[in-house]
Formats: C-alpha cells, sequence, structure tokens
C-alpha cells in the first residue's frame, strides 16, 4: 500500500498535471469535496480523459446513496482507475454496494475482475463509528481504510477537532484510533487523515512520525509540498532494517524459540512480526 495519496480536484488540467510531479506513491483525482455541484459534469469528462494509461490513480467518487456516486462511476471506469476512494459510508455495506458495481462495471468495460480496489473513508459519519468490525471480510477489493475529522465534526456539531496545540479532541482521537483498529481487523492499509495546515512542514513531520509510529502505514496529502515530508516519515530507515534483519536472523537460528535475548532485552513473536513486516515494506519501496 503507498505511502502517501495525494488529493487532486478533478476539474483542474493544470492541478492534475502539476501533481505528477509531486512524487505521491498515488494520486486521487477528487470529485467529491473539492468539486462544486455545477462543475461535476465537466470534472467527471475531464478526469476520465486523464486517467486513461495512467497507474496508481484512484478516484474519490461522491457518497454511495447518491445519484452523484453511479455518474461518478459511470464515467471514469472505462478508464480503469487503480481503485475508488468511497467517501462518507454508513457502513461496510456502503463497500459492498460500491464492490458490485464494480463488478458489473468491469465486465461491461473488459476490465480485470476485482482489479479496481476501495479505500473507504469509514468515520465520516457518526453512525459509522459504531459498525466498523462490518469491515472484516466485507469484499476482497477493500485495500485500505482512512478517516476524516472535518464531515465528522460539521456532522456533530463540534465548533472545533483540535485543541489550541493542534492535537486532536478526544472524541477524534478516538475516531482515528478506531480506524486504525478496523483496518488491522479487516487485515488493511491504515491511512491516516490530511494535515490541513500545508504551510507547517514541522507540524506535518512530526504528524506524520506519529502516524507511522502508531501504525499507519500512509497518509492522505492535500497539496504536493507534503509529499516529500510524508514519504520520508514513512520510509523505513537503515537502523531500523537492520535491526529488523537481525531480529529476523535471531529467530531463525533458534526454531521454535518463543523469546529471545538479543541486546540485553528479551524479545518475542510480536516483535518477530513487526520486524517481518517492516522488511516486507522496505523491500516493496525499492520495487
Amino acid at each position: 500500500m503507498s505511502r502517501s495519496f495525494l488529493f487532486v480536484p478533478a476539474d483542474s488540467a493544470r492541478k492534475m498535471a502539476k501533481a505528477l510531479d509531486a512524487g505521491a506513491d498515488a494520486l486521487i483525482l477528487d470529485l467529491e469535496d473539492s468539486v462544486s455541484a455545477e462543475a461535476k459534469p465537466d470534472a467527471r469528462v475531464l478526469a476520465a480523459e486523464w486517467l486513461v494509461g495512467k497507474m496508481d490513480v484512484w478516484v474519490r467518487i461522491n457518497p454511495i446513496d447518491t445519484d452523484d456516486a453511479e455518474a461518478d462511476l459511470e464515467a471514469v471506469m472505462p478508464a480503469a482507475p487503480a481503485g475508488i476512494m468511497l467517501p462518507k459510508p454508513r457502513s461496510a455495506a456502503d463497500v459492498k454496494q460500491l464492490a458490485a458495481r464494480l463488478d458489473r462495471l468491469e465486465a461491461q468495460h473488459g476490465i480485470a475482475s476485482g482489479s479496481t480496489r476501495i479505500v473507504a473513508l469509514c468515520t465520516e459519519r457518526p453512525e459509522a463509528l459504531f459498525t466498523l468490525h462490518g469491515y472484516i471480510g466485507a469484499t476482497p477489493r477493500l485495500a485500505g481504510l482512512s478517516w476524516g475529522a472535518e464531515d465528522l465534526s460539521a456532522a456533530v456539531g463540534a465548533r472545533a477537532n483540535r485543541d489550541t496545540a493542534g492535537n486532536w479532541l478526544p472524541q477524534f482521537e478516538l475516531a482515528r484510533s478506531l480506524c486504525l483498529f478496523a483496518a488491522a481487523a479487516a487485515g488493511v492499509a491504515a491511512i491516516d487523515t490530511v494535515f490541513t495546515n500545508f504551510r507547517d512542514q514541522a507540524g506535518l513531520a512530526r504528524y506524520a512520525a506519529n502516524a507511522r509510529r502508531d501504525g499507519f502505514s500512509g497518509m492522505l496529502a492535500i497539496h504536493p509540498a507534503q509529499v516529500e515530508t510524508i514519504n520520508a516519515a514513512f520510509t523505513p530507515g537503515p537502523d531500523e532494517i537492520l535491526q529488523a534483519r537481525r531480529i529476523v536472523a535471531a529467530f531463525e537460528n533458534a526454531p521454535g524459540a518463543g523469546t529471545i535475548g538479543l541486546d540485553g532485552r528479551m524479545i518475542d513473536r510480536p516483535h518477530l512480526l513487526q520486524a517481518q513486516r517492516l522488511l516486507e515494506q522496505a523491500k516493496s519501496l525499492k520495487g
């Protein structure tokens, strides 16, 4: 799964062209919040034309319970996007509904069955927080879960979602944590939400480092200037890779051991699992 997902308004050919040079692992052409209702028809045409022949480009459609969602899918699926980002799902049932529509559209347009992946923004509606277990086994298309604080803030009537130090208020930190746990339970990537102050590179670096520390595998971006910082935060460093290799080697040299001493501390199977995951991630980035 990608480290950085860069949102690009689908109604701006200039911004889409600029985004290609940003270095993001994946782009998300946005047909939802960044495009006005009046501009959506033209944005669909532009997105469909721009998608042709490009790799690692996703589309954020409108919520599945709107007429716009069907129009979005009908417009962009002939160009075979890498995946669809689903905003504001009420539960995993909305993801299953999207998967069924993708089944039909892939068959209709000669696209490999099941190749269009899905990332769901799983906490943007309050009711969704109580159904996150439903993503476990929901569809093989599900590649990741992310979350958003702005729509959730509006839904509950909050006047702010961060404190004066820039930290998430408890109710929004809860939503973030639930997204992380739901992704782990479903066996998919956990993708942290956007850092909205794109001029604050130091704050972004701290936030992205904490996101990786907490277990997220990547992050959403709203500006090209954020991509390099996010990629750096989610890239394992040489010291991390070396230590992971040592942990793996220690267990290989002691078959059947549940606990091993290394550098004066005890490590066990969870440490081995973390080391193996880190090495897999590093290998995928090299590839």
